[in-house]
């Protein structure tokens, strides 16, 4: 019987994962947030195991104003999409990078005051880019991992969802540095988490399943 819906409150899922078995325009899950003011520096990890080819949303926070609030996107096997707000940019996977399909580990943060977006994968950086140099990120979001919203909390479309299963996401509100982005992929314990895998709020709607995950830290280099 597949599961229409089910909450959870505050969970440790260390080693587990989410698990998106099909493309659907319904199956997400919503993480909660306490995010008081708006965010001029940010730090979002996570860790993602898929085989497909085509465009799809790893994570997406969207306020009332703005579908696109903060976007990460795969527009493709090669690239990565980040976005905020109005303002977008992309990164290119290196091709010593791009050869597995499967499991990755991507961190991406932002820094207001000097627009800087640094992207890491697997463990290793991509080359600085900037973006929306002065913006804020505005709190009172709906965060969704596995489809993008076209509006406040919804507007999904089946050609964007993620089939797969995403694990250790967390969030800060402040730029990682090197070295911690390092242990953030071992997967090793870090403070002032805005989203913390271990200690996570989240609803799951439609056909979206909890279990121990396939990737590890061991087999997503």
């Amino acid at each position: 019987m597949i599961p229409r819906h089910y909450t959870a409150n505050l969970q440790d899922l260390e080693r587990k994962a989410f698990v998106f078995p099909v493309a659907s325009n319904t199956a997400h899950v919503v993480l909660k947030a306490k995010i008081q003011r708006p965010l001029t520096d940010v730090t979002l990890c996570m860790r993602f195991y898929t085989d497909l080819t085509r465009a799809y949303n790893l994570f997406s926070y969207a306020t009332k104003r703005n579908s696109n609030e903060l976007l990460l996107f795969m527009e493709n096997p090669k690239q990565y999409g980040f976005y905020l707000g109005d303002h977008s940019v992309r990164f290119n996977i290196p091709e010593t990078l791009s050869t597995n399909l499967g499991g990755k580990h991507v961190c991406v943060s932002w820094e207001s005051s000097t627009g800087l977006v640094e992207l890491w994968l697997n463990g290793q950086p991509l080359v600085r880019k900037s973006l929306a140099k002065g913006h804020s990120i505005q709190p009172e979001a709906s965060i969704v991992l596995g489809q993008d919203q076209d509006n406040f909390g919804g507007g999904f479309d089946i050609n964007q969802s993620f089939m797969g299963e995403i694990s250790d996401v967390y969030m800060w509100d402040r730029v990682l540095d090197p070295d911690e982005v390092v242990l953030a992929w071992y997967d090793q314990a870090l403070p002032d988490y805005l989203i913390n895998w271990r200690l996570l709020n989240y609803t799951i709607k439609g056909y979206a399943v909890v279990k121990p995950a396939l990737l590890s830290v061991h087999t997503a280099g």
